[in-house]
């Protein structure tokens, strides 16, 4: 698993996106990226974490951020996800878990006493240099995408 840091270069994708081909994080150079983890589509958490970021769209363009979710799940779960609750930012599938591991959104994961590997609810803020502004690991849902508002627009204060 690799350690993302803040203050270094994120590490470069291509990725299958909901919106038709792949998506590159070169793509959004120039923007603000907030590229967040979650382990599945339509689950109670990730639906709220969504739909958080998804009422939220508008004050991140103000501050010239796109969203990006990410998960293991295929394309035709996230068109559902995305048609179901009004998504309108891309969902990104990576099946078999590279960028998840770039990121550190990959590890063990504890559920009851019951140790598995899985997807770590993580989000990553690139600035538009690339660089890799805040990282928010285990992230509880309920108030996270405020957090992220607050870092990016620090970020922006200089």
């Amino acid at each position: 698993m690799t350690t993302i840091q803040e203050g270094k270069k994120a590490p470069a994708f291509t990725l299958p996106s909901s919106e038709g081909g792949k998506t590159k994080l070169s793509e959004h150079a120039g923007k603000y990226v907030v590229l967040y983890f979650y382990p599945k589509d339509d689950t109670p958490g990730c639906t709220t974490e969504a739909k958080d970021f998804q009422a939220a769209l508008p004050k991140l363009a103000k501050l010239d951020a796109v969203v990006l979710g990410v998960s293991k799940d295929p394309i035709d779960k996230h068109l559902k996800f995305k048609t179901k609750h009004g998504l309108l930012f891309p969902l990104l599938t990576d099946e078999d878990g590279t960028v998840l591991e770039k990121y550190g959104a990959w590890g063990e994961k504890n559920m009851y006493g019951k140790k598995s590997m899985g997807i770590l609810r993580t989000t990553v803020v690139i600035a538009p240099d690339g660089k890799v502004v805040k990282v928010f690991p285990k992230v509880r849902v309920a108030g996270h995408v405020d957090k992220v508002i607050e870092a990016i627009e620090a970020h922006r204060a200089g």
